[in-house]
């Protein structure tokens, strides 16, 4: 018997699809361990984080809020297995960070990521780059987080480019 061997992997330069929302599941609900260890090892002493009595008390939410920095690490995370695992060179920035809506402890934070733009490497043979739309969505729908992403990423190895 022949077993064939399969690796998860990342896209290649080439495997990105300007016409595709890349969908990645599962989701991952939030949890209230997340927020307090997540906010005290970035040290963010925030009280909306933090203090149940002190958010409960304040408009217009009246709950702690998921920290905001944990939802952006969540959402580009969801994307690796699924985008640039095994095929990053690195990350060479982030923009248009937005959290319209925030996300609380019991959501589950859904991810989906588009690509707005590839171009090959100038300086960089046998590697492109790659500008991910990121869009992180609750259980209802509701857009919590948007981002993009600009990777440098490898090309197909042997492939033309």
């Amino acid at each position: 018997m022949t077993v064939t061997e399969i690796v998860q992997r990342g896209l290649y330069f080439e495997e990105f699809d300007a016409d595709a929302r890349y969908l990645h599941r599962p989701g991952r609900t939030a949890t209230e361990a997340d927020n307090v260890l997540f906010t005290t090892l970035t040290m963010n002493t925030q009280a909306l984080h933090l203090d149940e009595a002190f958010a409960t008390s304040q408009d217009p939410f009246h709950a702690r809020l998921m920290n905001s920095m944990w939802t952006l690490s969540t959402m580009v995370g969801a994307s690796v297995a699924q985008l640039t695992q095994g095929t990053l060179v690195a990350q060479l920035g982030l923009t248009d960070i937005a959290f319209p809506h925030p996300l609380f402890a019991g959501d589950t934070l859904y991810t989906e990521s588009a690509i707005v733009e590839k171009r090959l490497s100038a300086s960089r043979d046998g590697q492109g780059i790659v500008q991910i739309a990121h869009t992180g969505r609750n259980q209802d729908g509701t857009v919590v987080a948007t981002a993009t992403r600009t990777v440098l990423v490898h090309c197909r190895p042997g492939g033309a480019a």
